[in-house]
Parts: structure tokens; C-alpha cells; sequence
């Protein structure tokens, strides 16, 4: 019998990471294949400066390899990231995937299950919260996309750095960095989830909410000769079980 459902988040996908875009394909070809649907749950790329670079040598393989599945029969969802939020309508068409709101609930068995990226729960970061805001404004990602390509690359390259500085400075903090106790509790009460699905801190972990569940998927990265490999993704099995499985480095 097919896996229900398959979740991955986190990839960061770029030129300068080739194994762990070779990871994500072998993923897609050899596990992706074998499950009734995809569930890509933010920051798959680690920018998105526009549909309009879907011919870029890089994305196309991804892509092909992305609507391949599709073609296989599996259902294919997207819930943006903070780092692929401009993802549109045209590589959802071209990866043949749908693009859903975040958070999305969907059901199975005697279950509700809740998929986010999950940086709405990061609520102490007030700082991260506050660009968040500001740049999913539909004035802001409408002057952003008036650039050329290269000039969104420019200011990409930009706001990476000052994420990176950002990231740098909280890193005395870890409790800061992570979801906040009360945004996942709310959350959990409001959507009357019985499971919960996120990525983005990159903390891979299961963690009990009472008599809820919160998963946590971790960061992919096959390319870290510094450090150990990471890479996981969960799999919903038939009779309900979620199980994780780490990506062979």
C-alpha cells in the first residue's frame, strides 16, 4: 500500500549546495514516487526572486523533477516559506503542484492535521516579525517584482546578509529563535488540530501538547564538510503512524 502522505521542509536549495539538490532528487525519483501526496512545507529554495527565472539552469531539473512526480500521480502541495514566498502561479503550473494557504488543515482517519512553515509561531523574534509583516504586503512584493531579475538578486543577496547578521546576534538567545509556547497552544486551540507539522527552526524533534502532537522537520543540508549532514522528512503511514526517515548522506 502507499505512504499517505510524505512532509519536507527546508531544503535551501541553491547552485552552491549540489548535494543536497542531488539529495532532493533522488528524494522526488526513488520516495516521492511512492506516496499518495507531497507535502512541501517552506523554504524548499533558499530565494525566489520571481517566477520569471523558472529557465534559470538550475531550477529547471528541480522543476521537471517536481512535475515527474506529479505525473506519477502523486498530489503535490506548496506552503511558501519566508525564503520562497514569491513562488506564483506560474512555477506551481510549471511544477505541476498546488499552492496552498498557511496553515492548511486536512484530515485523516479520526485526525486533524495542521502543515505551516512555522515562523508565524517564532513570535519573540519581534524583529523577524516585523519584516515578515512588511514584505508580504502586496504593495511591497509588487514594487519588488517591478525590478529586473538581477536587481531582485542584488537586493536577495542584501537581505540574506542581514539575515545572517540577525541570526548572528540572537544566537545568545535560542528561546528567541524558536516557536513560542503560547503561539503553538493558541494555534493548536483555534484550528482544533490533533497534529501539527512545521519546519523552519530547524529543530527536529516530536514534541506533546497536552494530548497534541507537534512535529518538527529538520534542515536538509548534504553539503557540510564542517559538520554532520542533516536531511530528514515524515511519512504518514496508512494506519496513522507518522514516521521520520533521515536522509542517507
Amino acid at each position: 500500500m502507499k505512504t499517505v502522505a510524505l512532509f519536507i521542509s527546508d531544503l535551501h536549495l541553491n547552485a552552491e549546495m549540489p548535494a543536497t539538490t542531488k539529495a532532493f532528487l533522488d528524494f522526488l525519483k526513488n520516495h516521492a514516487t511512492t506516496a499518495e501526496r507531497l507535502y512541501l512545507l517552506g523554504d524548499i529554495f533558499e530565494y525566489w526572486a520571481g517566477d520569471d527565472d523558472l529557465n534559470s539552469p538550475f531550477l529547471q531539473p528541480i522543476v521537471q523533477a517536481l512535475r515527474q512526480v506529479s505525473d506519477a500521480g502523486v498530489a503535490v502541495f506548496w506552503i511558501a516559506g519566508n525564503r520562497d514566498f514569491l513562488v506564483g502561479n506560474a512555477f506551481a503550473a510549471a511544477a505541476k503542484l498546488t499552492l496552498l494557504s498557511d496553515p492548511t488543515i486536512f484530515e485523516y482517519g479520526s485526525k486533524r492535521y495542521l502543515i505551516t512553515h512555522g515562523d508565524q509561531l517564532c513570535t519573540d523574534d519581534t524583529t523577524y516579525q516585523r519584516i515578515r509583516a512588511e514584505v508580504r504586503q502586496p504593495e511591497w512584493i509588487a514594487n519588488f517584482l517591478s525590478h529586473s531579475l538581477e536587481q531582485r538578486k542584488a537586493m536577495i543577496a542584501n537581505l540574506r546578509k542581514q539575515s545572517q547578521l540577525h541570526q548572528q546576534q540572537m544566537r545568545h538567545s535560542e528561546t528567541i529563535m524558536d516557536v513560542n509556547a503560547d503561539a503553538v497552544n493558541n494555534l493548536f486551540v483555534t484550528s482544533h488540530a490533533d497534529v501539527m507539522i512545521h519546519g523552519h527552526t530547524h529543530r527536529p524533534a516530536v514534541h506533546q501538547h497536552e494530548q497534541q502532537f507537534r512535529y518538527v522537520l529538520s534542515d536538509w543540508d548534504q553539503d557540510n564538510t564542517q559538520g554532520k549532514l542533516r536531511g530528514d522528512w515524515l511519512a504518514l503511514q496508512q494506519d496513522g503512524r507518522l514516521q521520520r526517515f533521515e536522509v542517507a548522506g
